[in-house]
């Protein structure tokens, strides 16, 4: 009886160990990747670039993750946060005004995964980033062609 109980018990704790390794490792790979890996891109180190598509190529390394290629909050990432990410093209963020939208690429979101970026982007790369965003917001036309009686 006593050797069932130390091999159950042995097999409960390997379960716990399992967990416990499972857990840093995916705490560790979130750090990583909200980290942007510990890498910092000064201006003009992503290239010699227009700023729309240095914004695009920052916006590729750090936001699509979790914002998703479109920006529309359903990036790999997505799923296995909470909240989820904000959606970057929907008519609330598109309210925003630039410096709003920039105070929370800089400083993040408090109680969410969004982390600031001012310590890895400069202003000049934060201000890129959000004149790519502000790209990928497109409005369409009413499908006559004009608008529609009041």
């Amino acid at each position: 009886m006593g050797e069932f109980l130390k091999v159950r018990h042995s097999r409960s704790t390997m379960k716990g160990m399992n967990r416990l390794v499972w857990m840093g490792v995916m705490i560790l790979l979130n750090g990583l990747i909200f980290s942007g890996l510990g890498v910092s891109y000064e201006s003009g180190t992503v290239g010699a670039q227009p700023g729309g598509e240095q914004g695009r190529d920052l916006y590729r390394i750090h936001c699509l993750e979790c914002h998703g290629a479109e920006g529309r909050g359903d990036g790999p990432r997505a799923a296995l946060l909470a909240p989820r990410p904000g959606n970057l093209v929907s008519a609330a963020t598109s309210a925003k005004t630039d410096a709003e939208l920039l105070e929370v690429i800089a400083e993040g979101v408090p109680r969410t995964a969004m982390s600031g970026w001012s310590h890895q982007l400069s202003d000049y790369e934060r201000r890129n980033v959000l004149a790519y965003l502000r790209s990928l917001v497109h409005f369409q036309e009413h499908p006559s062609g004009t608008l529609p009686p009041l």
